[in-house]
């Protein structure tokens, strides 16, 4: 795990995929200061290339000096939309093994979990600077704890679609989407023997049937020892229906797998998105009362 942050620790704040402007930001940056902490506003921020927060270098150069300067001790992604994949193969994380810091952020942030979690360094799945006004109070609160290091553990009211069962491990995930669309690269984690956490928004149901389809056919559910699924957002449908909702096509792809699944966890692009410390070993268990997540 990077070092949790103090009082006085400076975050920066940059845009890895779509553009955005600085007064947008300015609740997120409001945020952290009444915690204490600084605040350095990356070179991508008001730049912009079409749907880009800059051109693929000028993205991978502004990451990049953040990722080097010593007294940056958090990074916090702006937005999210897409764009990361395209410049995590610039990024030279040389220092950065040596003095991890946090990498902060959801969606297309899961580009950078999955990567850095490869180099069994720690990441922290939470809300972006463009989420700090409309976040709930619970997830911004999360958040703080999940940056500052204090003991962080969620109970859930049960889904009725939800498995029952206790499992220990590392927690891994993020947007399935982008878990998706790395398979097979030197960025797709390997699920074996973790939690799983899922989330995505936006996605024609069909879509969300062939991704799941995809993990279960190419062995990445295989030894997985738990799966939490996030938020389903906003999904489409076609003209003909496919017929199922979302949590009605996972629950069928992974209803044969003897392991503990929750549904409709607080994580994902929703307003309740609470902080997730991937690469941490959690304590994960479902009963007929409650979903329970601890982080050790």
């Amino acid at each position: 795990m990077p070092e949790y942050l103090k009082k006085g620790d400076t975050v920066g704040i940059l845009a890895t995929a779509r553009k955005i402007d600085l007064a947008t930001l300015e609740p997120g940056i409001k945020l952290l200061e009444s915690w204490g902490l600084k605040v350095v506003i990356g070179k991508t921020i008001g730049k912009e290339q079409n749907q880009l927060a800059g051109a693929d270098w000028q993205r991978a150069t502004d990451f990049q000096e953040m990722l080097d300067n010593p007294n940056i001790k958090a990074i916090w992604a702006a937005k999210g939309g897409y764009g990361t994949v395209r410049i995590v193969d610039r990024i030279d994380f040389t220092n950065f093994k040596k003095k991890p810091k946090w990498i902060v952020g959801f969606s297309d942030v899961t580009v950078l979990h999955s990567h850095i979690n490869n180099m069994d360094i720690g990441t922290l799945h939470a809300i972006m600077a463009i989420s700090a006004k409309t976040a709930t109070p619970e997830a911004v609160e999360s958040f703080r704890k999940a940056l500052f290091g204090e003991k962080l553990e969620y109970h859930i009211p049960a889904h009725p679609f939800n498995k029952n069962g206790k499992a220990q491990g590392e927690l891994v995930g993020g947007n399935l989407s982008v878990l998706y669309s790395i398979q097979g690269s030197k960025s797709a984690v390997d699920m074996k023997g973790k939690i799983l956490f899922l989330e995505d928004l936006d996605e024609y149901l069909y879509h969300i049937d062939r991704m799941m389809i995809n993990l279960k056919r190419n062995g990445s559910l295989d030894g997985v020892k738990g799966i939490i699924i996030g938020g389903m957002t906003s999904m489409n449908d076609n003209d003909i229906p496919w017929g199922k909702d979302a949590l009605e096509i996972i629950q069928d792809v992974v209803k044969d797998l003897k392991i503990p699944v929750a549904y409709n966890f607080p994580a994902g692009h929703i307003k309740d998105n609470r902080a997730l410390i991937l690469g941490k070993n959690v304590t994960f268990e479902v009963n007929d009362k409650e979903t329970i997540l601890k982080f050790e």
